[in-house]
């Protein structure tokens, strides 16, 4: 027997925390009665869907993707754009990004069918690097990185970068462990900046490893344990 939140996210529907609203919010069913009761639990024998679609429990899958520019991180192809989901095997079984990219911005995401895993890396309590590298469309005055670090107040909230390093007169080095949408872009055009290109390229100590843009692969146990913070050999 299996609590009803952890079977949806084991089935690719997110985090426990938003499988629970779709439980509370009448959207999931068992052999075909609507559930509400988050202590609800699943039988092996039960049938489960989820706005009317049938769902089953898959085992974890851990991908990392490298995200070109112009893709879109929801299963919502918005028009005519490519999703993240696209560039995948059609038998793969339901994902879910952790966290995710804008529109124009690119590189390393992690997909997963594992709620746990992504309530981890999303949560502020575990304070997760994440490490952008970003370029601007004029040089930077370096003098500003304090008021960076220090915090400001932006249209999603109150943004803050972890640290800061010149890579270039234009490319920036930011760690982050917030995760405001367009957080970034933000706080650069509250200074007076338009960031031209946005890549990320670290989540954690899991890196891209050389895959092209639209590549992806499977995370090692490795990489898991870290990501779960267990240790390693």
């Amino acid at each position: 027997m299996t609590r009803l939140n952890k079977y949806l996210a084991a089935a690719g529907f997110g985090s426990r925390r938003s499988c629970e609203a779709l439980i509370t919010e009448g959207k999931v069913t068992i052999n075909g009665k609507p559930v509400t009761q988050l202590a609800t639990v699943v039988g092996p024998n039960d049938a489960v869907a989820v706005n009317g679609s049938r769902c089953r429990s898959e085992k974890p899958l851990y991908l990392l993707f490298n995200k070109p520019a112009g893709v879109v991180c929801s299963r919502d192809p918005q028009g005519r754009r490519k999703t993240v989901f696209d560039f995948l095997p059609p038998d793969a079984p339901r994902l879910f990004t952790i966290g995710r990219l804008d529109l124009n911005s690119e590189g390393l995401l992690l997909l997963t069918n594992d709620g746990e895993l992504a309530q981890r890396l999303t949560h502020p309590r575990y304070k997760m690097p994440k490490i952008y590298h970003v370029e601007l469309n004029q040089d930077y005055d370096f003098a500003l990185v304090p008021r960076l670090t220090k915090g400001m107040t932006i249209e999603t909230g109150f943004g803050k970068m972890d640290a800061v390093f010149k890579l270039g007169r234009r490319r920036l080095k930011v760690i982050l462990t917030q995760g405001l949408k367009r957080q970034i872009r933000l706080m650069f055009i509250k200074q007076g900046y338009r960031v031209e290109k946005l890549e990320r390229v670290q989540i954690a100590s899991i890196q891209m490893q050389g895959l092209r843009p639209g590549e992806w692969r499977p995370l090692d146990q490795k990489e898991i344990k870290l990501l779960m913070g267990e240790k390693t050999a």
